[in-house]
């Protein structure tokens, strides 16, 4: 059962973790809207937009990026007063010993861990969508890094699809071969000069085409230079789109698809969205291990006072966020595995929160 002390510090943890989120909020929304309101005025866009759309969805994402270090600042900034008002030499002074205390604060922040969780694997990457489909319109127009030239992919287990140009702006795809094999050996050929999407999910119009099938050393010719053919093929204009950010736009059963699907198509460009799913567990967890730095820096009273602790926390996370991103860059870039890049600064982090516990104050 929790003892009043408890309930003491898990409050204190959540009014001032939900008061630092607040704050930050409101200061990274007036930042935004005055860098991007005049986009706002030129384009036909709506207030219900701006706030709904584009705002809401844009806080949630900002603070699930931030979410560990409102956890540190909340910790340090409260716990750093109880240490100035001598509350936790009283604590220490009644028995209870520094690793039952805590308990309270791994409770808090466990909830913390909870909530980013389910918001990093679900919430978030849904108000993403809405919130980068919003920039793309009418913000960032031209971050559409697809390849249109030159595509070669998996269409299939044994067949493949090469597309000379693709055009965006009528999804219509010129000089297209697909070829299907079978133990190794050719056994069907389709070459169009022009390929139309008709419809969803994967309807296409070939013009001009060529369709050659293989038989050992039959073959069968057909031409249709002036004729036109409805067929179904494993592609659609969504395989020539890829936004900078795209990984963030999916939650996890979305990216995990996307990322088996990218793979058996034999396109290489996955790693990024492999360090994308490990990064959406990997980040909740790092709020549990820097509330015990936040607790065990702020927990002893120090000449400076809370300035000095808030300094140290800030230094602390700021030191965190380049890691982290440091580590990922280089994950992203072929030189470490996703799994290293991601979890590497919360192993690094977790080794300094054992040594500060074994030094705190007893």
């Amino acid at each position: 059962m929790l003892k009043k002390i408890d309930k003491y510090i898990i409050k204190k943890y959540l009014s001032s973790f939900f008061f630092t989120m607040l704050l930050f909020s409101m200061i990274s929304v007036i930042i935004d809207f005055s860098n991007n309101v005049e986009d706002f005025i030129e384009e036909d866009v709506t207030y219900g937009q701006i706030i709904f759309d584009y705002y809401l969805n844009w806080v949630l994402w900002i603070n699930g990026l931030l979410i560990p270090l409102y956890a540190l600042i909340a910790v340090i900034f409260f716990t750093s007063r109880m240490a100035y008002n001598s509350e936790i030499i009283s604590i220490l002074n009644a028995g209870v010993s520094f690793r039952r205390l805590m308990v309270p604060y791994l409770m808090a922040g466990g909830l913390i861990t909870c909530l980013h969780l389910v918001g990093n694997h679900y919430f978030i990457p849904l108000g993403s969508k809405i919130h980068y489909d919003f920039q793309h319109q009418y913000i960032w127009k031209y971050n559409d890094k697809g390849k249109t030239n030159d595509v070669h992919l998996f269409i299939g287990p044994e067949t493949t699809a090469y597309i000379k140009h693709y055009r965006k702006v009528d999804s219509t795809a010129r000089d297209l071969t697909i070829e299907q094999y079978k133990d190794n050996e050719l056994v069907y050929l389709l070459k169009a000069k022009v390929a139309e999407w008709d419809r969803p999910p994967n309807h296409w119009k070939l013009k001009n085409y060529e369709e050659r099938t293989f038989d050992g050393k039959k073959e069968t010719f057909k031409i249709g230079a002036k004729e036109e053919i409805d067929t179904t093929l494993n592609i659609t204009p969504g395989d020539f789109v890829e936004y900078v950010n795209q990984d963030e736009m999916m939650h996890t059963a979305e990216l995990l698809n996307y990322i088996h699907t990218q793979e058996n198509r034999g396109i290489g460009n996955t790693k990024r969205y492999r360090v994308e799913l490990h990064r959406r567990t990997a980040e909740p967890l790092t709020v549990l291990i820097l509330t015990i730095i936040g607790m065990t820096i702020a927990a002893r009273k120090v000449r400076g006072g809370i300035g000095f602790h808030l300094a140290v926390g800030i230094g602390l996370g700021a030191i965190y966020i380049f890691l982290s991103k440091f580590s990922a860059t280089f994950a992203t870039n072929e030189s470490l595995p996703p799994i290293v890049g991601v979890w590497f600064p919360n192993v690094a982090f977790l080794i300094v929160a054992i040594y500060l516990i074994s030094k705190a104050q007893k």
